[in-house]
């Protein structure tokens, strides 16, 4: 049954992560197209980020917490959505589509949550990169052969002003900045060691290139260790930035090195070229997409494991080298400004 005929207001419920909203984007994109005329909402605890993309009529914040999610149930009724797709595999947000009085519920049946849905698709065996399985819920709707690079649109220059002042000057020079990711919100298990990071730094300041330290407040303690380890001009914007104003403070760095997490995926999607590293986690599934991206990944025979924590001595971060990550950055900064 192809439900683009029968479908006059879809709400999309988001991932609840970053980089799986931002994998989403291909999806997003080829619904907009393929419902033309349709109205859309997106749903997630990311959806607001997404309001200048052109992506749906409406983006709605959707709480973190089970209590908060029953009192929207409500808010969320009243949207009087028929369809609703679901790219999460959770059992919530199934039951979730059901409460909010959708007739058509998609979705992947998995955790055991096939009655709930209306059209429940076989989930993708073997498994097949996150933007690949989010494309593959399309299907229900008559959509194929679509973009699979997710891409983000810069606005207006409007927070201009609030990131320069973020940003460190580079005076007269166009001394390339890197930005170095420190976090990751799935567990230490994908951390590179900040000693390395700090080394890391070192050497791109003798070679003329700017490093800048980014992550959330929750990193400040690493943040300043690396900083006092460094010492020099070492800038860090960890806990200074907000949500809104990452895609244009990602836009003006040269590279990104990030660990596996949604800023790395976030990047990618501005075009800014990224140096993945890799460990816990399988880059087949879940590596930042763009023509710009270099992934690091040495895995001993314990990786992908998936565990949010080392129980041994972290052979998978600690295998990469900071040599080969100035490499990749190097070969980066020359492509860029070549």
């Amino acid at each position: 049954m192809n439900l683009a005929s029968d479908t006059r207001h879809l709400i999309v419920r988001l991932p609840n992560w970053l980089g799986d909203t931002v994998m989403a984007l291909p999806a997003l994109r080829a619904l907009r197209s393929g419902l033309e005329g349709r109205r859309t909402t997106l749903v997630g605890p990311w959806a607001p980020l997404l309001a200048d993309q052109g992506l749906a009529e409406g983006c709605v914040a959707y709480p973190r917490r089970w209590r908060q999610r029953l009192v929207a149930v409500s808010e969320l009724r009243r949207l009087a959505g028929d369809t609703v797709l679901l790219l999460p595999n959770s059992v919530e947000s199934a039951l979730a589509a059901w409460l909010w009085g959708a007739r058509w519920i998609i979705g992947y049946a998995t955790e055991g949550r096939g009655r709930l849905l209306s059209h429940p698709l076989p989930p993708p065996a073997p498994r097949r990169h996150q933007v690949d399985e989010y494309l593959g819920l399309l299907a229900s709707f008559g959509i194929s052969d679509v973009e699979a690079t997710p891409r983000w649109i810069l606005g207006s220059d409007a927070k201009g002003e609030r990131l320069e002042a973020l940003l460190p000057s580079r005076g007269g020079s166009s001394a390339p900045r890197v930005g170095i990711h420190l976090g990751a919100a799935f567990g230490p298990s994908k951390l590179w060691p900040s000693n390395l990071i700090a080394t890391l730094c070192q050497e791109l300041g003798r070679r003329g290139l700017v490093p800048v330290l980014l992550g959330t407040p929750s990193e400040e303690a690493i943040a300043a260790a690396i900083v006092a380890s460094v010492g020099g001009e070492l800038v860090s914007l960890v806990g200074r930035d907000a949500p809104e104003l990452l895609p244009g403070l990602l836009a003006r760095l040269d590279v990104l090195v990030s660990m596996d997490t949604g800023v790395a995926h976030l990047a990618a999607a501005v075009g800014v070229p990224v140096v993945a590293l890799f460990g816990p986690t399988d880059p087949e599934l879940t590596a930042p997409r763009g023509p710009n991206t270099f992934v690091i990944w040495k895995p001993p025979p314990c990786s992908p494991c998936f565990l949010p924590e080392c129980p041994i001595e972290h052979p998978c971060m600690r295998a990469i080298g900071v040599d080969e990550v100035l490499a990749a950055v190097e070969e980066r900064v020359g492509a860029r400004r070549s």
